[in-house]
């Protein structure tokens, strides 16, 4: 009887210790499955363009590309250059900007503790235009650094207008989030009225300009992506080290102070990688919104509020949710040799628009 008794203890023990560990393992096989999906995507959308290459072809150029992989070629010299040099490097650009914008805006929404906050919060999408159009503006397209004019104008009216932003809201050591969405709401509406202005005064440049503003992928290159590389993984890496503190700010920024956490040190540095990694997406892929308010809410809704899943999550299905945009995007230019390529910000703000309105529409029955 008593060994029986022992036996159905730890039996329920044995169920119960499960239950506690479940939930991140589930989250350690989605990131994992994700991971690869992403991968796995990278291939399929490799063949989806104007130019009909096949998957099995896009499979073995890039297995012939991996280091010590060689095979002799069964496909055209021009397929190989399609695949390398036009098609992977949009991909990689789209994955690395999307994972981008869906991590910062995970970041955002921890920080002011609400699901509508997005990486654009803060002004640094307004700066961002402000420099590209000052950019196309110039009379030469080359800077100094090797890279385009207009990226590095870009990222230069970000980061200043993320500055800006920060000094304005600042009170003596501390920083609030009310403070700073409100200098942030009035920085953004400085920088698009002169942008505004210096769109009437280009008539010649404008149509170039508009088509930065709604964003893309079809001028990317790899030396964009390494570029963009080193600060999107700067930013990610400060993101997820900082995961934990940013879980404990969410019950209560005093008892996170009693706790031992410099508060305002992690907002700031928050702040910092969040807006680094925004204005170096924006800056090569132009102001493509709803991302980063789309992607984190379906993440913390499937997989909850840990911000020590959430974020690399968020990082992930904010990849693949750009890959499959711009594949879908190139996809649509395919059925007709005349149809201009739509925007990639246009259909994000087309799919993310009513999730948006959906969520302001929750928050409001929730308040009343």
């Amino acid at each position: 009887m008593k060994q029986a008794i022992t036996q159905s203890k730890d039996k329920s023990t044995a169920l119960a210790a499960p239950a506690h560990m479940l939930r991140g393992r589930h989250r350690r096989w989605a990131i994992v499955g994700l991971a690869t999906t992403l991968l796995v995507l990278i291939v399929l959308t490799a063949a989806v363009g104007s130019a009909r290459i096949s998957v099995a072809t896009v499979y073995q150029v890039l297995l012939h590309r991996l280091p010590f992989m060689s095979a002799a070629p069964a496909w055209t010299a021009s397929a190989e250059t399609i695949v390398i040099d036009i098609r992977l490097p949009r991909i990689v650009m789209a994955a690395v900007v999307g994972a981008s914008l869906a991590l910062a805006g995970a970041t955002y929404q921890g920080l002011f503790r609400n699901p509508l906050a997005d990486p654009y919060l803060i002004g640094v999408s307004q700066g961002a235009a402000l420099g590209a159009v000052l950019g196309f503006l110039l009379p030469t397209a080359v800077s100094p650094v090797g890279m385009g004019l207009v990226p590095l104008t870009a990222f230069t009216g970000a980061l200043l207008a993320a500055t800006a932003v920060y000094l304005l809201a600042k009170v003596g050591k501390t920083l609030p989030m009310t403070t700073l969405i409100l200098a942030g709401v009035a920085v953004g509406a400085f920088f698009s009225s002169v942008t505004s202005y210096l769109l009437i005064a280009s008539s010649d440049k404008f149509r170039g300009i508009i088509t930065w503003l709604v964003g893309g992928f079809y001028m990317s290159n790899w030396s964009e992506v390494m570029v963009l590389l080193p600060y999107a993984a700067i930013g990610t890496a400060v993101i997820l080290l900082y995961s934990r503190p940013l879980n404990v700010m969410q019950l209560d920024e005093e008892q996170a102070q009693q706790l031992g956490i410099n508060v305002e040190r992690v907002k700031l540095i928050l702040l910092a990688a969040a807006t680094l990694i925004t204005a170096a997406a924006v800056s090569f892929a132009g102001t493509i919104g709803f991302v980063g308010i789309l992607v984190p809410h379906a993440v913390r809704l499937i997989w909850g509020p840990d911000h020590r899943s959430l974020m690399p999550l968020s990082a992930l299905c904010g990849a693949i949710f750009m890959v499959l945009t711009d594949a879908l995007v190139r996809g649509l230019g395919m059925l007709s040799s005349n149809l201009t390529e739509i925007p990639v910000g246009v259909v994000t703000a087309f799919l993310g628009a009513p999730f948006f309105l959906y969520l302001l529409r929750q928050r409001k029955r929730a308040v009343f």
